[in-house]
């Protein structure tokens, strides 16, 4: 098996990748996530997972680099983590009073065959209205500064979901279908 290593130091998206049968090697880029929305949403989370993926290729001489963003789209805004909580608060707040898009782009450079793959997906979540109480008591059991949206549908969060639309795995941060479509592109299959 290839060496694959993740741009990133998300707990979720290593569990992910766990959970398909991945071992890989993580590396944090470092990068700084542009959150400003200049023509469309699918880009620039691709742009992101990219500039993630391209910067820790540098490290390596070897393999396969997964890098992935993932933001909500709340009012034709860009919603990503949330730098305090009062700012967790306000963005909770106002996603659960309308559905809202979910965005990841994903990014695969293959070092060795000098290839890169990029891809994204959406999905529609739909949340039950949350009172600030509910979201003071759930603040308190999680943190929601590394979560986009400030929540996580994958944990407790979950109970705040009514329904979604597109893939469950999108909304925790890493689409799993698609990206084992980049990554067979490589020569990596899970199956």
């Amino acid at each position: 098996m290839r060496k694959i290593v993740l741009a990133s130091k998300s707990k979720a998206r290593q569990k992910l990748l766990r959970q398909i049968g991945l071992k890989v090697t993580i590396c944090a880029s470092g990068t700084h996530e542009n959150n400003k929305l200049k023509s469309n949403c699918k880009k620039l989370v691709i742009e992101n997972a990219l500039a993630k993926a391209k910067s820790v290729a540098k490290k390596f001489r070897t393999g396969v680099i997964i890098g992935a963003d993932t933001v909500v789209l709340a009012n034709n805004k860009i919603i990503g983590k949330p730098r305090t909580i009062k700012e967790a608060f306000k963005t909770l707040k106002v996603i659960s009073r309308k559905p809202q898009w979910v965005y990841t782009g994903l990014a695969v450079v293959d070092i060795d065959r000098n290839k890169v793959f990029t891809d994204y997906e959406r999905t529609k979540i739909y949340m039950y209205p949350l009172s600030d109480n509910q979201i003071k008591n759930y603040f308190k059991r999680i943190s929601p500064l590394d979560k986009a949206g400030s929540f996580d549908i994958q944990g407790e969060g979950s109970i705040f979901i009514d329904r979604i639309e597109g893939c469950f795995y999108n909304v925790v941060g890493l689409p799993l279908a698609k990206l084992t479509k980049l990554l067979k592109k490589t020569g990596i299959e899970i199956f």
